[in-house]
């Protein structure tokens, strides 16, 4: 961050934040928390938010680098309007940088070199090139975009300006790289993920649309995290996420244009007052403009919401929406029920374990062919509502659906590939909230992934560009809301993390599907081995960062890194979450299934593979 030194080889001269309450300021940036006793605080502990960066305006004379150096820091801090960041900038360069438009992420922050003059006659001044390595990019939506790392290469150029009362001239920074430039812990310390919810297209329930907003209050807009989150949701999607959501919000509905905080009564009721683009909405749209509302700003203040009343641009009521009523907006009707997870015991069978138990019981195995032991099964699904599960064949050839409440036949093949090997052959499936089973073929001859409505009609062949040049898709996950899947592709021998959006046309045996606009969302991870839906916006994830060692960890699915840590285990091979963060993690080792219980360890708790928890 800030205080990340940034030296030219001469020394540091440059001075860009302070400490509020030190006896006398000091060269660079000091931070402060924001309760507590005052005292200097390295500002290298990442997403430290309770750690404030101060910045200080430049010196009288200052020399070219400490301008540079200043301004650097000064763009880490939060001072409204980045005022004492614009005093390093000449007037015209101040009235036209434009700092919440986009956000550039670097590993460190950015190194500036020894300068060089432009070399035109036309073109005075002095060029600092500044150097680093890109790990992400925020643009003006608020929307985490992961890359790969990446060199990153941008100019400050200064020239001389006459200085205040006539005194001589100073240095300024007339030309620089567009938005802020920030390292991860400046980013991280400054900012926060929250989801936004928008309605699966012309479906009654909500999909989670992940962004990042300040900490503290925008610095440009001047709104508290509630009001930045309620106006991040009213300006729409995100674009990725766009083409397959919906808002119920009116076109060019806003926050009343008064309001700038946002905080719940002591009723635990968010009142939201709109402007006068949503006055005459009906009572069946606002409440659906209201669970949009409810389900964003649920967790996000200090003060749990607990009711969302929105309000007409007159502060009259236009309708109330609680939270017993959430459930009527989720994919999975069935979601307040805590869920178990399932497994494949030693002799191939489908067996369901207590997971939430304080002691670890004996596993059952579940009535039908997949329990009774009819057929042996190397991968399953367990539906949502737990009335039926889909198994494939310990050799991968076929996939099979059947009851797991009642003892039925075996029945037919669903789906059959003529893969070489099993590892060429099916997939584990996986089931969305709409009832409807996905699988990969990954025979390389003729990859392909389908799609059974209902988890029982004709297999229909989804269309997925990528899937070619010697792609293969070793597992996916698709979540619940069945508008986004998680896919971990293969090629030249490297599994990698993606997202996909779920594009859809029709319903029934009538509908098409894609699986379109592949993100990479884990693009330093070197591999990934295992990966689960773990929340509306979260992954749990199996892999290795490059030159580290495996590591089960969580993961946002715009490929921002949860700050969530977990215990280490040896020898993981699969790992499994629920969308509830009441259950336990599971996972299968060397040591067979374990669960990791909140804010505890590792526990065995059956012999066994491939985990699973509905969906």
């Amino acid at each position: 961050m800030g205080a990340e030194r940034r030296r030219y080889g001469r020394g540091r001269t440059g001075r860009g934040a302070a400490l509020l309450g030190c006896a006398a300021l000091v060269s660079g940036c000091a931070s402060m928390p924001d309760s507590g006793d005052v005292s200097a605080v390295k500002a290298t502990h990442p997403g430290d938010s309770q750690v404030r960066v101060y910045p200080v305006a430049p010196r009288e004379k200052a020399q070219p680098g400490e301008i540079v150096d200043g301004f650097l820091e000064a763009m880490t801090g939060d001072d409204p309007g980045f005022a004492t960041a614009r005093k390093y900038l000449t007037k015209e360069a101040a009235r036209t940088w434009k700092p919440e438009e986009h956000t550039t992420v670097l590993a460190a922050a950015p190194e500036p070199q020894q300068p060089a003059s432009p070399g035109k006659r036309d073109t005075p001044g002095l060029l600092y090139p500044l150097f680093g390595q890109q790990i992400a990019a925020v643009d003006s939506r608020h929307a985490y975009q992961p890359v790969a790392p990446t060199e990153y290469t941008g100019t400050i150029r200064l020239v001389q300006v006459p200085a205040a009362e006539g005194k001589g001239k100073e240095w300024r920074i007339d030309s620089l790289p567009p938005g802020l430039v920030l390292s991860e812990s400046d980013f991280l310390r400054n900012y926060r993920s929250v989801n936004k919810y928008y309605f699966a297209s012309g479906r009654k329930w909500v999909v989670a649309d992940p962004v990042y907003i300040w900490q503290r209050q925008d610095p440009v807009t001047r709104m508290d995290p509630v009001a930045q989150t309620v106006t991040a949701l009213l300006e729409g999607p995100t674009n990725w996420l766009k083409p397959v959501v919906d808002s119920r919000f009116p076109t060019g509905a806003a926050l009343r244009e008064d309001v700038k905080s946002l905080t719940p009564d002591d009723q635990n009721t968010l009142k939201v007052p709109l402007n006068k683009k949503a006055d005459n909405v009906g009572q069946d749209q606002c409440r659906k403009m209201a669970a949009q509302l409810l389900f964003t700003v649920g967790d996000l203040a200090s003060t749990r919401v607990e009711q969302v009343e929105l309000q007409r641009s007159d502060g009259s009521r236009l309708c109330v929406l609680g939270e017993s009523q959430k459930e009527d907006f989720m994919a999975d009707p069935t979601a307040p029920v805590p869920k178990n997870p399932y497994f494949i015991d030693a002799a191939g069978q489908l067996a369901r374990l207590d997971a939430t138990a304080k002691d670890v019981g004996d596993p059952q195995r579940v009535p039908g062919p997949f329990g009774s032991g009819a057929t042996k099964v190397g991968a399953v699904a367990v539906a949502r509502d737990e009335r039926y599960a889909a198994g494939v064949a310990q050799d991968g050839r076929q996939l099979r659906v059947a009851s797991i409440v009642s003892d039925t036949e075996l029945p037919e093949p669903l789906v059959e590939s003529r893969g070489a090997g099993p590892e060429q052959r099916l997939s584990a499936p996986t089931w969305d909230g709409r009832g409807d089973l996905w699988v990969a073929d990954r025979d390389r001859a003729r990859p392909r992934l389908l799609l059974v409505p209902g988890g029982s009609g004709q297999p229909l062949t989804v269309t997925a560009p990528w899937l070619a040049d010697g792609v293969r898709i070793e597992a996916l996950r698709v979540s619940e809301d069945g508008v986004r899947m998680a896919l971990l592709l293969e090629k030249d021998g490297r599994t990698t993390l993606h997202i996909g959006r779920v594009q859809r046309h029709g319903s029934g045996a009538q509908q098409s599907a894609a699986v379109v606009d592949l993100q990479s969302v884990a693009p330093r991870m070197e591999a990934v081995d295992s990966v689960s839906w773990a929340g509306p916006s979260r992954l749990v994830m199996l892999g290795k960062l490059a030159g580290g060692v495996q590591q089960v960890r969580y993961l946002q699915t715009d490929g921002s890194t949860s700050t969530a840590g977990l215990p280490g285990l040896n020898q993981v091979k699969a790992v499994a979450a629920a969308n509830d963060d009441r259950v336990p993690l599971v996972a299968a080792s060397d040591d067979g299934i374990v669960r990791l219980q909140p804010g505890g360890n590792w526990q065995p708790m059956a012999k066994g593979t491939a985990p699973v928890y509905p969906g």
